[in-house]
């Protein structure tokens, strides 16, 4: 099996420790995993264990030198007989990678290219929500185009529409990268010229005092949902630093009534079909002091580290990191034996 991390993300340094930690915990009786890695530049290496990364105080793939090219692509993946493509981000989490592995024809863990697009697509998985009966809080957006031409219409628009405070953010990234609180208008323009440093497009959210709840969903065409789990942030809302640099308070399972984990569990798995979702998705929530509980986003390769929330909820649920492993390539095989039944010729 093929462990491939790294890649041209914000998020290649969460993606590296989700390796190493499989690396790890991966049953080594059924599986010889291989790393793969891709660095920051885009060029693949094979034979750098994340786990070494990681024991030299290095957080990113090393770049090779010139004279160490591995051969093609396909020529890589054809030492495994299925990948687990533990990256997080652009050119991981978002279709790229998976459409690769559907054109060599390699059975791979995670959802497909439609669902890893719209899910890794903030904009485009909220609107789909909406239109399915998700609730999900109030929500504006522009490119970067469109936000040059007239910056002060789009601000107008937001203080109308929204309010403040509001969250900006870059519609496809991950890990809360380039995420602003902004509390007053006039703090518009620089947290979209944040965000604009990793997408093309911005994303504005009404902001809500609400508790965050997140919910870890398994499955193919039968998806399952775990017990939900909260976070309590360690900083103002939960941003890269409190994610992953002073760790925020986790409650797992989360406290809440059995109607509300139930009402948790259908809305997560709801989220996971209306985008195509297939392996595993964590899906995050706002549950209001109301009660009213909203869909805030989904992540189709959720972190994936031992102490990360995604395998943490389903080790509440019973299943421990190592059989989740299992679980996830299992489902891989499936999808792709699925695949294979669909015919490609005109006259059969």
């Amino acid at each position: 099996m093929i462990v491939l991390y790294g890649g041209r993300s914000a998020e290649h340094e969460v993606s590296v420790n989700s390796a190493a930690s499989i690396m790890t915990a991966i049953d080594a009786d059924r599986y010889l995993p291989i790393p793969v890695g891709i660095t920051k530049t885009g060029r693949w290496v094979g034979g750098i264990d994340p786990r070494e990364i990681i024991a030299t105080r290095k957080t990113t793939v090393p770049e090779p030198a010139q004279d160490e090219g591995i051969g093609p692509i396909a020529r890589i993946l054809s030492q495994g007989d299925v990948v687990f493509p533990v990256m997080h981000g652009p050119f991981g989490e978002d279709g790229c990678i998976q459409g690769l592995l559907e054109i060599v024809n390699k059975p791979y863990v995670g959802a497909g290219v439609i669902g890893s697009a719209l899910g890794m697509d903030k904009i485009f998985h909220k609107t789909i929500y909406t239109q399915r009966n998700i609730p999900v809080v109030d929500f504006c957006w522009i490119s970067n185009f469109d936000y040059e031409q007239e910056p002060a219409v789009f601000h107008a628009q937001v203080a109308k529409a929204l309010g403040f405070p509001c969250f900006v953010k870059p519609a496809n990234m991950g890990s809360s990268v380039g995420i602003t609180k902004v509390s007053t208008e006039s703090g518009l323009a620089r947290a979209i010229e944040l965000s604009l440093k990793y997408d093309r497009k911005v994303l504005v959210e009404k902001g809500v005092i609400a508790r965050e709840i997140e919910c870890s969903v398994m499955g193919n065409d039968d998806p399952r949902a775990s017990l939900p789990g909260e976070i309590v942030p360690s900083a103002d809302f939960y941003d890269y630093t409190a994610k992953y640099e002073q760790p925020s308070t986790l409650h797992i399972p989360a406290v809440l009534t059995p109607q509300q984990i139930v009402q948790i569990q259908d809305l997560a798995i709801r989220a996971y079909k209306a985008i195509d979702c297939v392996g595993l998705a964590r899906v995050d929530f706002f549950l209001l002091p109301s009660g009213t509980i909203y869909v805030n986003e989904i992540n189709t390769m959720p972190g994936f580290t031992q102490i990360s929330m995604y395998p943490k909820m389903w080790a509440a649920s019973g299943l421990c990191y190592t059989d989740l492993i299992t679980n996830m390539i299992s489902l891989a095989f499936a999808k792709y034996e699925q695949k294979r039944r669909i015919s490609v010729s005109f006259r059969e």
